[in-house]
């Protein structure tokens, strides 16, 4: 065989050598604020597989996702340390508990995080525009949220006079929301009264306590612990007969006032855009902070109509979804 012909013949093997050559799988560490079983949890990990897919990653060709959950009362700190130490290319930080334990514990893996609404006072981060550290993803709310729900909130319930911030005092925005909303709320002439809720027992106790007085209302942003026990708090707002504003959809659908907010779903599609940046390279600290790109509004007349609630006809025709 000539000099050539060997010098092909080696090209094509080893050409044929790299082509059989597994190709290198990265991976994604997920941490959820949410139990396992809860369709909220199922949908928001659906849409991520999915646009991560479509990005060219494939769970058992080039990628693995390992989920762990951590719905209310888990050991979130055990649990961002169990994810650390696997030591994955990224880690997905679903809300700001998990974020705020994942920061305790590296600050060299990329956390790309979803559902914080207060990333630069919680310390994840320096600027929206410039994260600077190992910390980027979607921010959740703005300050400015507490003023549209409390101007709803009065909007649909005029006669309103006291509204309970309930929320978990464990996340790191808690405290954020309530201060966020003493300014809005005084010109509406509307006293905020915050309702620190970490349990089913608190949710009952605390509400029933506050229904004691007339002229309430319920204002719950967004938070883990209310969005697990969504149906225990729809069923206290309809027993004493308090107009409320939700985060999410999800409580109007099963028999809530109002919400306004972001598509969750959405935003985990989101998310999946900048874990694959960071897979292919990109430094979290160069990825300014998104916003999200969708806000709903959704009314159920059926509830309003319960209530004794007159709805104005200019927040009907506002409203992307309305349930009848």
């Amino acid at each position: 065989m000539s000099a050539i012909g060997t010098k092909q013949t080696c090209q094509v093997a080893l050409h044929t050598a790299r082509a059989q050559q597994p190709e290198r799988i990265r991976h994604i560490a997920i941490l959820m604020g949410l139990a396992e079983d809860d369709p909220e949890t199922k949908a928001r990990l659906a849409r991520f597989r999915n646009d991560i897919e479509k990005l060219g990653w494939s769970e058992g060709r080039n990628l693995r996702i390992e989920v762990r959950f951590a719905p209310p009362g888990a050991q979130v700190p055990i649990l961002a340390k169990e994810l650390v130490a696997l030591q994955p290319d990224v880690i997905l930080a679903h809300g700001a508990q998990i974020a705020d334990a994942l920061h305790r514990e590296t600050r060299a893996i990329p956390v790309v995080f979803v559902n914080v609404s207060d990333p630069i006072g919680a310390g994840f981060i320096t600027s929206l525009a410039r994260p600077a550290g190992n910390f980027t993803g979607v921010l959740h709310y703005e300050v400015g949220i507490l003023g549209k729900w409390l101007a709803m909130l009065k909007e649909i319930a005029p006669t309103v006079a006291r509204a309970a911030l309930v929320g978990d005092p464990r996340s790191p925005v808690y405290n954020y929301f309530v201060r966020a909303g003493q300014a809005p709320a005084q010109s509406l002439a509307i006293e905020l009264v915050p309702t620190p809720v970490e349990s089913a027992a608190d949710v009952e106790r605390s509400i029933e306590s506050f229904a004691r007085a007339p002229n309430g209302g319920l204002i719950l942003p967004p938070d883990v612990t209310t969005i697990t026990h969504r149906d225990l708090i729809l069923a206290l707002a309809a027993k004493y007969r308090l107009p409320a504003i939700y985060p999410f959809r999800l409580f109007v659908a099963a028999g809530g006032l109002m919400s306004y907010g972001t598509d969750q779903i959405d935003m985990f599609g989101q998310t999946a855009s900048y874990v694959d940046r960071i897979l292919r390279g990109a430094k979290p600290a160069d990825l300014p902070v998104q916003t999200p790109t969708k806000y709903e509004t959704i009314l159920n007349l059926k509830t309003a109509k319960a209530l004794g609630l007159t709805v104005p006809p200019g927040l009907i025709v506002a409203a992307d979804e309305v349930i009848e």
